[in-house]
C-alpha cells in the first residue's frame, strides 16, 4: 500500500511540475541547448526522436509518438521484469513476513531489521515496483517541454486532435481513463485488499488531468497504457491462466 501511495505522489508531483511548465508562454521559450541541463540532455533528445519519426510516419506526429512510446516502454522492459520477479518473491515471502510480524510485535526496531534481513536473503527489493514510474518522470517532463515548445509537434493536427491542445471533445481523457483502469484491473492479481481501491481512483486522476493537458501528452499515455495491457497478458495473465490448468487437469493413470 505504501509503495502505490508513493507511486501517486510522484505522479501528482509531476503533474504540479508540468502545471508550471504550462504557464510559460512557449514560443518565448525555445528549446535551447546551450540554455541548460535538463533542454541538453531531455527535451532537446525527446524533440529530435519526434522530430525523426514523424518523418518517418509522413510528417506525422500522432505516429511518431506511438514509435517513441514503444521505444521508451521497450527500455523500461528489463525494469518491469525485475518489479515482476520482485513481486512474485514478495507473495511467497508473506507467511514469513507474517511470523517475524508476530515474532517481534512489541519490537518495531527489531522487526524491520529482521524483515530487511528476509529481502536481502532472497534477493528482494521492496521498492522495485516504483523504478519503472521513476524512469518515465523525466520522460514525461521532456515530453511535455518538446511538445509545448516545439510548434512542429504544437501546432500538428492528428485525427481530431490538435496536440498542442486537451481534447474538446474528451474522447481522448475517457480513453486513459478507461486503459488506466484495464491495466490496472489485469495487475490486481498482485494487489492486497488495501491497494484494491487504486483501480478507481488512479483511472479517476488520469481522466481529471488529461482534460488540462496537451493532447500529445494524453495520448502517449493512452499508447504507453495499450502497451502495459498487452505485456500485462504475457506476464501475469498467460502464467496464471497456465498455472490454473495444469491445477485443474487430472492425473494421468497409470497402466497396469
Amino acid at each position: 500500500m505504501k509503495r502505490r501511495v508513493l507511486i501517486a505522489l510522484l505522479f501528482v508531483a509531476v503533474v504540479a511540475v508540468l502545471s508550471g511548465c504550462g504557464a510559460m508562454d512557449p514560443a518565448s521559450n525555445p528549446i535551447d541547448p546551450t540554455n541548460s541541463w535538463i533542454d541538453r540532455y531531455f527535451v532537446n533528445p525527446m524533440s529530435f526522436l519526434l522530430d525523426w519519426f514523424a518523418v518517418q510516419f509522413g510528417n506525422s506526429y500522432g505516429l511518431s509518438l506511438a514509435a517513441v512510446t514503444l521505444l521508451v516502454r521497450l527500455v523500461i522492459l528489463p525494469l518491469t521484469l525485475k518489479q515482476y520477479k520482485s513481486s512474485k518473491a514478495m507473495q511467497s515471502l508473506q507467511p514469513e513476513l507474517k511470523k517475524l510480524k508476530d515474532k517481534y510485535k512489541d519490537d518495531p526496531k527489531k522487526q524491520q531489521e529482521e524483515t530487511m534481513k528476509l529481502f536481502q536473503q532472497n534477493n528482494v527489493n521492496p521498492m522495485a515496483g516504483c523504478f519503472p514510474v521513476l524512469v518515465q518522470m523525466p520522460v514525461l517532463i521532456a515530453l511535455y517541454n518538446a511538445i509545448m515548445r516545439n510548434p512542429n509537434i504544437r501546432e500538428h493536427s492528428f485525427l481530431w486532435l490538435e496536440l498542442g491542445k486537451a481534447d474538446p471533445f474528451f474522447i481522448l481523457p475517457i480513453l486513459a481513463a478507461i486503459t488506466t483502469f484495464l491495466q490496472q484491473k489485469m495487475m490486481s492479481s498482485q494487489m492486497n485488499a488495501q491497494m484494491q481501491m487504486m483501480l478507481f481512483i488512479f483511472p479517476v486522476l488520469i481522466f481529471v488531468m488529461s482534460l488540462q493537458f496537451a493532447s500529445a501528452l494524453s495520448l502517449y499515455w493512452v499508447y504507453g497504457n495499450l502497451f502495459t495491457i498487452i505485456q500485462s497478458y504475457f506476464i501475469y495473465v498467460r502464467p496464471q491462466s497456465k498455472e490454473k490448468l495444469e491445477i485443474a487437469a487430472p492425473a494421468p493413470k497409470k497402466k497396469k
